[in-house]
């Protein structure tokens, strides 16, 4: 029986299991989370079945082996979850308890090792060899290891609460190494069980003094380290306790003088605000709830300033000021033709939202939105548009804005927590009747963050934003009363319900001459005081604007053009401050001077270019406006290839196939061969090829490019088109019309062909004054467009060629 447990328990060979079964043999009293150390007392509670009959079995012989269990929730051990190494102890005395478990007091004696195992039932009993110390060589090392082991220990019992001073004591008093660290370990209370155990199965004295001093060296660190943390947080209490008294002392103080304390003022000022700002009953009532919260809380509180920032937000909106008067329609409609050059239709709708707002106050305010080029005066518009109202204006830039919180605010629980801009913009304004102006709505971001389109769904909704609600003041405020516009260079990026909650009204480009007319009016005297100039200092000949306007600049608003005017000022300033104070008068040769050579040269370029066969002009609309497309076809010998280059998208691809098969299928009618494509390959392209482009608005310029081609014929000068085909030649409508137009007036166009159904667009969107001075001609069929586009006679080709020559020779000449 004992060899199978020996052979399970401790599975070595046989010949140390000899050795081991010619040791005593004692019982074994596994104890939970103990280790006895030779030489030390210890009391232990016996409540195992067990273990009581253990203690009781025992005669005059009172030697027991104490050793410690691998597992401490085990509570039938065998003699696998028994540590090898234990501790021979002698029992002194046994106390039996009222739970009928037994106090024991035992003594270590020496260290042991446990061999075979005679018996496990009722308790264990097992042969043990003792372990002696092994000595250490003395030295002055190891007296400095005992002494550093005695002090640290001295250090620790000292700063301990629960440690007896005496133990400092019988310590220094102890001389045998070995002893001295089995004292040392056994009351040390921080050690663990594994700790206590690897110390106590570790006979070498010297590596036993090694280990216990790291142990004590950690300890020691790990104290002082307590000791600073709890000095601190002493320190902070002891501030706080002493600021408190303090604040009491000063309030009963305050009290006495029958003055009051400034945390009670503010409150005081709190309330008044509240009381005084017009909100709503609910927010009123939420406001008040806040403040007498805030009134019970301490200044030192964390949540003190964040309270009262909230309750300052609401206090300070103008929940029921207006800035508006009444309604003047004339002085409306002088300070926007004041302020604006043309622009009638936009200034008739603002002129009639004020005339509906004078006959109904309490109308809801409409969205509008005004889309066009850059430069062509939509954020300008709106500060005229507050100037004619008598209204605050605030604006928004809402380019590249990702984040919805930019606009609703973040939520109370945030640190750094605002509103949104909308409810800051009208606490700056004051009032809550502004005329808000949100800039670039086409150009939203999107991301991770919110979608902040969706957040302006709300703001912009007549019927919603009464009641918008911000994610930091969380109280609905009413908007119904701001007038918001929204300015966009293009609708195509904008969310279909961001726009179905919009008016919009287009600003279209403006012609040259219109671009004079502001020139004198705006641009000239704006720049000639902002660059410190006096007007007769300078002088700028309307001849010389038009030739800036006609060849420096290329854009459909006029912010290049106050640019180069700019330019011009500043060397005029440039030269008064050299000392040169004669009056400058601006000809071409001070332009050429300050501005270098002609930038634009389309009028030129498209008489040059369509003197051969196979170029056409097209006309395009762009997010900056209106421009010419040149649009060219070649052939080569070939096997009947078509080629299409120009980075061009696929509606173009496809309007250049559709050119290409009525071409084909009207060979006939066109005076060509059926077959003509047989010994032949065509290559279509449109040049400035960098530029992504597509649309359906190039069929008849690419039909018109390929029948010049194809029957040698050049394309009358100075003369473009516009308009879809269908694959039976009939001419469809496009967008754009007037930005079309105009870029044609800008490029020295005198022959414009339109689809005859756009007429009803030009006769709407473009005055006589703008279509002075050029042919509208209006198609049908792509036969109409041929006809217009291309010579039918020998002589036309030669009065084509005669007016090319005078316009490049005109131009030659301006150079």
């Amino acid at each position: 029986m004992a060899s199978d447990f020996l052979s399970v328990i401790h599975p070595s060979n046989p010949k140390q299991r000899e050795s081991r079964n010619e040791g005593r043999v004692l019982p074994v009293l596994p104890v939970r989370d103990t280790v006895l150390f030779p030489h030390a007392v210890l009391p232990l509670t016996v409540g195992r079945e067990s273990s009581i009959q253990l203690i009781q079995s025992l005669g005059d012989e009172k030697t027991i082996v104490v050793v410690a269990q691998r597992d401490a929730h085990q509570d039938a051990p065998q003699p696998a979850d028994l540590h090898i190494f234990g501790t021979m102890a002698t029992v002194h005395k046994v106390v039996k308890m009222p739970n009928q478990s037994l106090f024991v007091f035992t003594e270590g004696t020496e260290r042991v090792r446990l061999g075979a195992f005679t018996q496990t039932e009722p308790f264990m009993m097992a042969h043990v060899d003792p372990i002696g110390d092994v000595p250490a060589e003395g030295g002055p090392e190891l007296e400095a290891l005992q002494r550093n082991i005695l002090a640290q220990f001295q250090q620790i019992v000292a700063s301990s609460p629960t440690l007896s001073d005496e133990l400092s004591t019988i310590a220094a008093q102890m001389e045998d190494p070995g002893r001295l660290s089995d004292f040392v370990t056994a009351n040390l209370p921080f050690l663990t069980t594994p700790d206590r155990q690897e110390l106590l199965e570790t006979p070498d004295v010297r590596a036993r003094l090694e280990k216990l001093h790291k142990h004590l060296v950690k300890e020691i660190e790990v104290q002082q380290l307590r000791n600073k943390i709890q000095s601190e947080v002493q320190d902070q209490v002891q501030q706080s306790q002493r600021d408190y008294y303090l604040r009491e002392q000063l309030k009963a103080i305050q009290k006495e003088l029958g003055e009051q304390d400034e945390s009670q003022k503010d409150i005081e000022e709190l309330k008044q605000k509240i009381e005084a700002a017009g909100m709503p009953e609910e927010t009123k009532k939420e406001a008040l709830k806040e403040l007498n919260r805030l009134s019970r809380m301490s200044p030192m509180a964390a949540d003190y300033s964040l309270t009262r920032n909230y309750i300052e937000w609401l206090a300070a909106l103008p929940w029921s000021k207006s800035s508006g008067g009444e309604v003047d329609i004339a002085k409306a409609k002088e300070i926007l033709d004041e302020d604006h050059y043309d622009l009638k239709k936009v200034k008739d709708r603002i002129l009639d939202y004020l005339a509906v707002r004078r006959l109904k106050p309490d109308m809801k305010g409409p969205i509008l939105c005004f889309v066009g080029p850059p430069g062509v005066g939509k954020t300008s518009l709106g500060r005229s548009i507050a100037r004619a109202l008598d209204r605050k204006f605030q604006r928004i830039s809402l380019g590249g804005m990702h984040d919805e919180a930019e606009l609703r605010g973040h939520r109370r629980t945030y640190i750094g927590a605002l509103p949104g801009q909308i409810i800051q913009n009208l606490r700056r304004a004051g009032a809550n009747d502004p005329v808000f102006m949100l800039d670039e709505v086409d150009k939203l971001g999107r991301d991770f963050r919110g979608d902040p389109a969706s957040a302006l769904l709300e703001v912009l909704d007549p019927e919603q934003n009464s009641t918008f609600r911000d994610n930091y003041l969380d109280q609905p405020f009413d908007l119904s009363k701001v007038l918001f516009i929204c300015t966009a260079n293009m609708l195509d990026t904008m969310p279909a319900p961001l726009l179905d909650r919009m008016e919009i009204i287009e600003l279209q480009g403006y012609t040259e001459e219109e671009k004079r007319h502001i020139a004198f009016r705006y641009l000239i005297p704006r720049q000639i005081k902002e660059n410190g100039i006096q007007p007769e200092n300078i002088e700028f000949p309307e001849e010389s604007v038009s030739y800036i306007v006609r060849h420096y600049t290329r854009e459909a608003g006029v912010r290049k053009l106050e640019q180069l005017i700019g330019t011009i000022c500043r060397k005029q300033a440039r030269r008064i401050a050299e000392g040169k104070t004669e009056k400058l008068v601006v000809t071409q040769e001070v332009i050429h001077e300050f501005l270098g050579g002609i930038k634009v040269r389309v009028d030129t370029e498209i008489a040059e270019r369509t003197r051969r066969a196979g170029v056409a002009v097209g006309l395009a609309w762009t997010p900056a406006g209106g421009d010419v497309l040149f649009v060219e076809a070649n052939r080569m010998k070939g096997k009947g290839g078509f080629t299409m280059t120009g980075q061009i998208g696929q509606v173009m691809q496809e309007s250049m196939q559709a050119a290409l098969t009525w071409v084909r299928s009207n060979a006939k009618a066109l005076g060509l061969t059926e077959d003509f494509m047989k010994d032949m390959d065509l290559h279509m392209h449109v040049p400035a090829g960098a530029i992504p482009k597509d649309g359906p608005s190039a069929g008849v310029t690419i039909a018109t490019a390929l029948v010049s081609l194809l029957t040698d014929s050049p394309v009358r000068p100075l003369t473009a088109m516009t308009g879809e085909i269908t694959l039976s030649g009939n001419v469809l409508p496009v967008g754009g019309i007037k930005e079309k137009f105009l870029a044609a007036k800008r490029a020295g166009v005198k022959d414009v062909i339109l689809p005859a159904e756009n007429k009803q667009n030009v006769e709407e969107d473009l005055t006589p004054e703008q279509v002075e001075g050029v042919n509208i001609h209006y198609a049908k069929h792509i036969e109409d467009v041929l006809a217009v586009a291309l010579p039918s006679s020998r002589a036309e080709e030669k009065r084509d060629e005669q007016v090319r020559e005078e316009v490049l020779q005109e131009a030659s000449a301006q150079t």
